[in-house]
């Protein structure tokens, strides 16, 4: 009830002046699902301002019906209110991660409560102040891959990283979660996962070559964003810069996974979208704010959420009280360094796994691929 009304008090605070990216997935819907010139299959080729997925295009032509101001309320309520299911997710994630370890079930809640607060007002930014369905639906889908593969699942957990995918491409970066799962279901959770994403995203490549140049999209590089220290200076988007983005989550993911740490990778890609992004809006914070979630939730278990609160007051108070742009590159650069080696470094308990499924009495979840699986586990 608490996280339900603290939603919507900031819902009610933001949403006079929400809906600032809206437009853009009405207008993407219109010319995917009406035609005409520049639309269709030739969507991406004509207009590649439009970073949206298919997916996303999809869902947003279920508010089209409806009265434009009507429409995007509709939209952020339903937004808003995936929120509040993702907690719940997290949650019932960690709590079937953790099963069978002497888990403090009461401890739990009380750490997805605190973690949950810090959440909420970054989840409003981008679900009612950018109105940002596809970023919304891919974390979304996130989430859903996170707790099916907890409850190992391994075909789910395909299916939602590519609708994840399929909703806003750099969801790519969590793509390394696969590979929490025993290595013998990697192959069918991954073509799994590759076929959908092709089956989304193909039918625009054939049907307009000039869609590969939609890749080369470009944004200004802003004074605030961490590129600057790193002595990127180019006035916008540099060419290596978002196959960087995909190729370094993808590796600090995988690592994570190697290391037994599969709660870090949607931290780590996040990480590396802010670190690697020429743009710094803060709606961008939102999929940090879900990746120090699932690590403060499954990855250790401190009562507190250090690491949500910690992202909260750097990345967004910064914003709002750090007046110097340079300084605020500094704060998102400091952040990732140190979020990312401290996910990837620090010595965490071990959770015993064997003990876990023997008192589960399932399937088990994630586990370190470098291990063997035990006798008995199968790809329900």
């Amino acid at each position: 009830m608490l996280l339900t009304a603290w939603t919507v008090l900031w819902f009610l605070i933001v949403e006079p002046s929400g809906g600032v990216s809206w437009h853009y997935l009405r207008q993407g819907q219109q010319l995917l699902f009406d035609g005409g010139p520049g639309g269709g299959l030739s969507l991406y080729a004509h207009h590649p301002e439009l970073q949206i997925g298919p997916v996303s295009l999809l869902v947003a032509r279920l508010f089209a019906p409806f009265p434009d101001h009507l429409g995007r309320l509709l939209a952020e309520v339903t937004m808003s209110a995936l929120g509040l299911v993702m907690l719940v997710l997290v949650g019932r994630t960690a709590a079937w991660d953790q099963r069978g370890t002497g888990t403090n079930h009461r401890r739990l809640q009380q750490r997805i409560l605190v973690a949950g607060l810090a959440f909420i007002p970054m989840w409003v930014e981008v679900s009612v102040r950018f109105g940002h369905l596809d970023d919304v639906l891919a974390l979304f889908f996130t989430t859903l891959a996170v707790h099916a593969l907890a409850r190992g699942r391994p075909l789910a957990v395909g299916v939602f990283l590519a609708l994840a995918v399929d909703s806003k491409p750099w969801a790519l970066g969590f793509l390394p979660l696969a590979l929490a799962l025993p290595r013998r279901l990697w192959a069918r959770t991954l073509l799994c996962c590759v076929a959908l994403i092709a089956a989304a995203w193909l039918p625009f490549y054939l049907g307009n070559l000039s869609t590969m140049a939609a890749a080369k999209f470009t944004i200004p590089n802003q004074p605030a964003s961490a590129l600057r220290w790193l002595g990127v200076s180019d006035p916008a988007t540099p060419w290596w810069d978002r196959p960087a983005q995909f190729a370094f989550g993808m590796l600090l993911g995988a690592i994570a996974v190697r290391r037994g740490r599969w709660a870090a990778v949607v931290l780590l890609g996040a990480d590396v979208r802010i670190l690697l992004d020429p743009s710094v809006y803060t709606y961008y914070t939102a999929s940090v704010l879900l990746g120090t979630l699932l690590w403060d939730a499954v990855g250790q278990r401190r009562l507190v959420p250090w690491w949500s609160w910690i992202a909260f007051v750097s990345l967004y108070g910064g914003t709002l009280l750090i007046p110097s742009a340079s300084a605020r590159g500094f704060v998102r650069l400091a952040f990732v360094v140190v979020s990312s080696a401290y996910v990837l470094l620090w010595p965490v308990r071990r959770t015993d796994r064997r003990r876990a499924h023997r008192a589960g009495g399932g399937v088990p979840g994630p586990r370190n691929p470098r291990s063997p699986v035990a006798p008995g586990d199968s790809a329900r």
